[in-house]
This record gives C-alpha cells, sequence and structure tokens, in this order.
C-alpha cells in the first residue's frame, strides 16, 4: 500500500468524501470546511441550550400534552435528535481536520452537505420555537454560563492551542500575501478574545465565604418518587428532609378544598384514568365533580405507565403497588401530615372564584389545628381577607414590588428572575427568598452560592446528599488557573508556530534541491557559465 493510500488515508477520505481513491482537489473546499465548522459550532450550542433547559424540561411536556391530549416526554425526544446531530457535525469536523493534518484534498459529499443543510433547519426550528412558545427559558442560559463560563473558557483554550496547529499549517502554505494577512487577523483576534475572556466572567461561586445550604420545599411531594400530589408522594419528600410542600389547590362541586395541578383545558385527563371513569365527558374545571367522584378516580396508575421521570425503575414492586393505588387527596389530608411532622405548606389557589374558594380554603386551614405559623399563604388575590382572617399566616409574595408595598419579608419567585446581587441584597435585609423549580444540581449549587434561602424542587432526593456546590473558589484562585492555563497556551502554539515554519523552510529547500536535480533546463542554466562560447 502507498503512503497516499495507507489505511488513516483511505477511512478520513472515505468517511469525509465518501471516495476511498485519491482524487484531485475541488472547488469551494476551503468554503464548505468553513460551513462544516460553522454548523458544528451552531450545533455544540443548540446542545448546550437543550442540556441547560433540561432542568424545566416538564414545561415543555406540558405544552405537548396541553395541545396533543397525550403525555410523551417530548423533551427527551429533543435530546436524542440534538446529540446525535451534534455528533454528527463534530465527527464530520474532525474527520476533516484530519484530512488537513495529512494534506489530503477536501471534496465534501453531496450526502453532508445535505445533512448538514437539515441540521441547520433543525437548530433554527428549535431556536424559533423557544422564542415564540418558551421565551421565557431564555434566561436560564446566560445564568447557566455563571456556572460553566470559567470551564468553557479552559475548554476552549484547549480547542484553540489544538486547532493551532493547522491555523500556523495554513499560514505557512498560504501564497497570498491578503490570505495571510487574513489568517493572521482571525486567529490573533480569536486568541485575544478568549485569553481575555475572564476579565468579563461573573459567578457567585467565586467567593471566599459559602453561604448556608437552602433548604428543600418539594415540589408536589416528590414527585420522581411518587405520582406527584399524593399522599405517597408527600410522604416520600419527608424523608428528603423539606421543610415544606408545594401544592396546588382546587375545590369540588361540593366546596372541599384537594390537591390537583391541572386545570381548565385537560383536567384530570393525564394525572388520573378520568377518561376510564367517565367516559365521554370532558370536565374542564374542577367544580364539575363532587368530592366523592374526585376520589374515586385512580391517581397513581398514570405515574407507572407514563414514567415521566425515567425513575420508576428505582421502585421496589412495593412500593409500585402503592403508586398504583393513589388517589386525589384532599387539603385537609395535606395539613393533618404537615401537622404531625412540623412542615410548612405553600400552595397555590386555582380557582375561577377566587373570593369564595380562598374563603372556604381558610376555613379548612383554620379548622385543621396545623400552627398558622407553618402555612406559607402564596395567593395574592384575597391577601387582605386572609390577612384579617388568619393573621398567623406567613405571607409569601410572588413579585418584589408586591413584597415591598405591603412591608413582606417572604419572596417566592422562578430562578431566572432573581440574578446573584438580587438575592444578596434581599438575604442582607433578611428577607426568605425561595426560587422554584430547581432540579438540577448545577443549577442549585449556583443559587446555594448565591445565597438563596431554599428552592422548591423535583428531585429533593439527589439534593439532600449534596454536602456542598458541585464547584467553589476564591477569586484568586481562580485567577492564577486562568493565568497559567493561558501562559502554557501560548508557549505550547509557540512552539508550534516555530515547528511549522521550520518544516515549511526544509520543505521548500527539498523541493528546490528536487528541482535543480531533476530540471534539465536547472542543469543547463547552472551550467552554462561553464560552457565553451559559440
Amino acid at each position: 500500500m502507498s503512503q497516499n493510500d495507507s489505511c488513516c488515508r483511505v477511512c478520513s477520505r472515505g468517511l469525509y468524501s465518501c471516495h476511498w481513491k485519491r482524487s484531485t482537489k475541488k472547488k469551494h473546499a476551503c468554503c464548505w470546511l468553513s460551513f462544516v465548522a460553522v454548523v458544528s459550532l451552531l450545533s455544540l450550542c443548540w446542545m448546550y441550550i437543550c442540556l441547560v433547559t433540561f432542568n424545566d424540561r416538564e414545561d415543555v411536556n406540558w405544552e405537548g400534552f396541553d395541545k396533543l391530549k397525550r403525555w410523551v416526554n417530548w423533551f427527551m425526544v429533543l435530546i436524542i435528535i440534538s446529540a446525535v446531530l451534534t455528533s454528527y457535525c463534530v465527527l464530520l469536523l474532525l474527520f476533516a481536520l484530519f484530512q488537513v493534518a495529512l494534506r489530503e484534498p477536501l471534496n465534501l459529499h453531496w450526502l453532508h452537505k445535505i445533512f448538514l443543510f437539515f441540521g441547520v433547519i433543525f437548530i433554527a426550528l428549535g431556536v424559533t420555537g423557544i422564542s415564540l412558545k418558551w421565551k421565557q427559558e431564555w434566561p436560564i442560559v446566560p445564568l447557566s454560563l455563571q456556572a460553566t463560563a470559567p470551564f468553557l473558557q479552559f475548554g476552549a483554550v484547549g480547542a484553540l492551542t489544538l486547532l493551532s496547529y493547522f491555523v500556523f499549517q495554513g499560514f505557512h502554505t498560504a501564497k497570498a500575501k491578503w490570505s495571510r494577512f487574513l489568517i493572521a487577523v482571525i486567529f490573533v483576534v480569536l486568541s485575544a478574545a478568549i485569553f481575555l475572556c475572564p476579565l468579563i466572567i461573573q459567578s457567585p461561586c467565586l467567593i471566599v465565604e459559602l453561604p448556608e445550604k437552602p433548604k428543600l420545599i418539594g415540589h408536589r411531594g416528590a414527585p420522581m418518587l411518587a405520582p406527584e400530589n399524593t399522599m405517597m408522594s408527600f410522604n416520600r419528600s419527608i424523608a428528603c428532609g423539606v421543610t415544606a410542600f408545594e401544592t396546588d389547590v382546587q375545590l369540588s362541586k361540593d366546596r372541599v378544598p384537594f390537591l390537583m395541578h391541572d386545570h381548565n383545558s385537560g383536567f384530570l385527563r393525564r394525572t388520573t384514568n378520568v377518561k376510564e371513569k367517565f367516559p365521554g365527558e370532558d370536565f374542564n374545571l374542577s367544580s364539575s365533580l363532587t368530592w366523592e367522584e374526585l376520589q374515586s378516580l385512580n391517581a397513581g396508575k398514570w405515574f407507572l405507565k407514563t414514567d415521566p421521570f425515567r425513575s420508576v425503575s428505582n421502585l421496589t414492586e412495593e412500593e409500585m403497588e402503592t403508586a398504583r393505588n393513589q388517589t386525589i387527596p384532599s387539603l385537609l389530608q395535606l395539613l393533618n401530615l404537615a401537622k404531625q411532622h412540623n412542615i410548612s405548606v405553600i400552595f397555590d389557589l386555582y380557582s375561577p372564584n377566587q373570593e369564595n374558594d380562598t374563603v372556604d380554603t381558610v376555613n379548612t386551614i383554620l379548622s385543621s389545628g396545623i400552627d398558622p405559623g407553618l402555612v406559607l399563604w402564596l395567593p395574592p388575590a384575597e391577601r387582605e381577607y386572609v390577612n384579617r382572617t388568619a393573621p398567623g399566616f406567613v405571607q409569601v409574595y410572588n413579585n418584589e414590588s408586591d413584597m415591598l408595598e405591603e412591608g413582606g419579608d417572604h419572596l417566592n419567585v422562578k430562578y431566572s428572575n432573581l440574578s446573584a446581587k438580587k438575592i444578596r441584597e434581599h438575604r442582607s435585609r433578611n428577607v426568605t427568598v425561595n426560587l422554584w423549580v430547581v432540579n438540577e444540581r448545577w443549577l442549585f449549587s449556583l443559587l446555594w452560592c448565591a445565597g438563596a434561602s431554599s428552592v422548591t424542587t423535583n428531585s429533593c432526593h439527589l439534593l439532600k446528599d449534596m454536602e456542598q456546590p458541585d464547584w467553589v473558589m476564591t477569586p484568586r484562585t481562580y485567577k492564577i488557573i486562568w493565568i497559567t492555563v493561558d501562559v502554557v497556551s501560548a508557549l505550547i502554539m509557540t512552539g508550534l508556530y516555530i515547528f511549522q515554519r521550520k518544516t515549511h523552510c526544509f520543505c521548500n529547500r527539498k523541493g528546490t534541491e528536487t528541482q535543480r536535480n531533476n530540471s534539465p533546463a536547472w542543469n543547463e542554466k547552472e551550467l552554462s557559465p561553464f560552457l565553451p562560447i559559440g
């Protein structure tokens, strides 16, 4: 096998161009290489967005259920497709760089071009979909950079160091001066941006003293371990050490407050067997059924069937049997459990008639005998009435302006609505800050460093075992690591540049000697001074 047909060359050539034999370099090969690089970068960015928004995957699944009336883990489908696309693009780019290193011609096959265009369309549709239907999710991307930016910068420096070999090779082999100038300018600007970006990187985890670990509030109980808003779910959350139960309250036709999140369109269809129990009926309001009818519904089989968090396999047979027999609980049942374990209760009140439903809900709470200080009152509609009737309730606000206006000191907002600076300001004024819904370790770590008082979570069983954030370091330590990594990278790239320059000069000299030895015209020119005239 010749050098041009070595195993590495043949494999690289075949995977990139789908031609096993060496062919001549085609036009626009450099443009297609650039296109592969751009699509690879876009796919990596899109995959990053998918991974950081994984914390809120249930919002996407709920949107799908709301439209199709069928529960499917749509977000996991999106993750799988995105992972395949990213792997394909990155591998294709690696094959292209491998061919450049082997000095093979770059002939991108038309099939790869089609797949790349489909990849661009898929990413564009994904970004458009988030912007139109899920735009409240965009703030998580800059928030996630507070947790990942220091390490992304280290990775970017490493990638830049490796790619510099190919850049220097292209610089030395470029014939036109403008090409060399363009390569040099782009590389220098990009290197400066990557080396110096830590100057603008800010993270709450770059601190000297770590705040106290945030307390955990069970979001509808422990929905990864049991069907949400069931007594099994709340009992499982107790083992996680939660300090409060978070739930959703609605009122039945006969004025009994019960626990259920879904309301309006699709009421009861996701988490109960209402379609089997009442075929042909389509209930959109909680007041459509009596408490007896609600109790006749099964609220646990859906969990075992759909496995929304891919956690059913971790349950024992006994736990599965318990889950299979869950029913819709009343608010009074939850209050009795909270009273027994001295755990607080916080809830949303879903009701088209807030005034009357607030009265019945407050009466149910007061008649339960629970300590009023364990009730975290969140619904804003009838707050004045609640303050008069039950002054012992802790008033919790879902926006800063209302809290400051009414002199409150408990705030409950989405995690992306408060910056780390704002959280620290509130905590310095002894304001209790709870953030929802926090499921992933990286996000919990970030809010821990920021000083959040508590978080509402689906994964209390995972977060309870965290003894410290995923990472935390002092600003001085980070500065030392950053400068060291940059200096080492600069030294390596300098060495690679010198090596490439010497190699290029050696190849030129060798090529010149070969031309002298093999060219008759060159030999005649060299010998002409010594030949006789005439």
